[in-house]
């Protein structure tokens, strides 16, 4: 049990309100697009907590799976600042839990996406809030 409340409370830290609200980076989303952000949840048993928003969200298309783990590759070229999000490079692997795999919103945005904790550059093991791969619904 203390467990499940470490995690939660360091995800509350991780993805705060500063991050995720709207500094301006909605400005020219698609509105369902904006919405879908907003309202993407955490897969069980985090299903409180926000995936985060476009601040923590990086195209991750790349998906594959070895020695039985999945992964992705970063495959997002967008400019960082705009979105307010720490600089990853194309290529940078990320080992996604299968504990944090979506299925059940849909993804409107055209690319598999990956919502990664913390702040600064990456670090091998930042947390992964959420994968969601694409679905373009």
């Amino acid at each position: 049990m203390i467990k499940i409340i470490f995690a939660v409370l360091f995800m509350l830290t991780c993805c705060s309100v500063s991050r995720a609200k709207d500094n301006g980076q909605w400005e020219n989303t698609d509105p369902i697009v904006k919405k879908w952000y907003q309202n993407l949840m955490q897969p069980p048993p985090w299903t409180a907590s926000s995936c985060c928003g476009e601040a923590d969200a990086y195209w991750c298309d790349d998906y594959y799976a070895r020695d039985k783990k999945s992964y992705c590759k970063i495959t997002d070229d967008r400019d960082d600042k705009p979105l307010g999000r720490p600089h990853l490079d194309v290529g940078t692997e990320i080992e996604i839990p299968d504990s944090r795999l979506k299925f059940d919103q849909g993804n409107p945005t055209g690319h598999a996406i990956v919502f990664l904790g913390g702040a600064g550059s990456y670090i091998p093991g930042r947390p992964v809030f959420c994968y969601v791969q694409n679905s373009g619904s």
